[in-house]
């Protein structure tokens, strides 16, 4: 998941704006550097550590390098790629979208294929994806500018349940699929235990619900590869306590105030420090 922060560390070409909530800053009112950046919902604060040794980090006018410097975000003046980055407050936005198959989870794509930019384009706040679903993939995605909760989302200590509705060629045996529930080696690292369920099964395909806490690159798709079965269609339904249920294909929707309580809950983050 590491390349979805440096996906958003490499689209700051515009202001962002957020608020420093009161309780993470010191008694002296300074803040480090990495954590200010992340808090933009920028990227994590690992990969705001890279930005400053890369030298794409200017203070007050001067491109700095050094680690664990703290700031005034009252008073200092941080860029990134150039761009300023202000204090300005504004409230998180959360949403969902039923992302259809064949869009790219991207905020912009040289060769200008669609993106699921394209299908939130008429709301006024700016907001980026959760994670990712790759392009042949479908279903439930969640829109942000709140960086300390996608960070938690993505990174895997926190094991966010991720639930999948999966349709494969043919039809795997018993002891596959007990392989892939009890975790099966991608990339010489095995996956962690997972539940599968068989919902239907025909002459062709056989269509499983799997819940998974953790994000690998196409893990599902990849899983299944390792069974010698092919992914015809995937569609993520649930993350966490966000559910897809019957939002149309391509259409999208805010979350509702007990929507956004209920993950943060999910994600260890206080409702009330916002």
């Amino acid at each position: 998941m590491a390349s979805w922060h440096i996906f958003w560390a490499r689209a700051v070409n515009y202001e962002v704006y957020f608020q420093v909530k009161p309780d993470e800053k010191t008694n002296d009112g300074l803040i480090r550097l990495n954590k200010f950046i992340a808090e933009a919902g920028i990227c994590s604060r690992r990969q705001a550590d890279l930005l400053i040794k890369s030298g794409r980090v200017i203070l007050n006018g001067k491109t700095i390098i050094e680690l664990g410097i703290k700031i005034n975000p009252s008073i200092d003046i941080i860029e990134i790629n150039h761009k300023k980055l202000t204090t300005e407050n504004q409230p998180f936005v959360y949403l969902i979208l039923n992302k259809p198959r064949g869009i790219l989870t991207t905020v912009k794509d040289p060769f200008n294929r669609p993106t699921v930019m394209d299908l939130i384009h008429d709301m006024r706040e700016r907001v980026y994806p959760v994670g990712r679903l790759d392009q042949d993939s479908e279903g439930l995605l969640l829109f942000t500018n709140d960086g300390e909760l996608a960070n938690r989302l993505i990174h895997p200590r926190h094991k966010i349940k991720k639930l999948y509705q999966v349709w494969v060629q043919g039809q795997p045996t018993a002891s596959d699929i007990e392989r892939l529930r009890q975790g099966i080696p991608i990339d010489s690292r095995m996956t962690l235990p997972c539940r599968i369920q068989r919902l239907h099964a025909d002459e062709t395909s056989t269509q499983f619900e799997i819940e998974i806490r953790e994000g690998r690159k196409r893990q599902i798709r990849r899983m299944f590869q390792a069974i010698g079965q092919e992914v015809i269609r995937l569609k993520r339904v649930q993350i966490g306590p966000i559910k897809l249920e019957r939002l149309p294909v391509g259409k999208w929707r805010y979350l509702t105030e007990q929507e956004i309580k209920a993950i943060k809950k999910e994600t260890g983050i206080q409702t009330n420090a916002r």
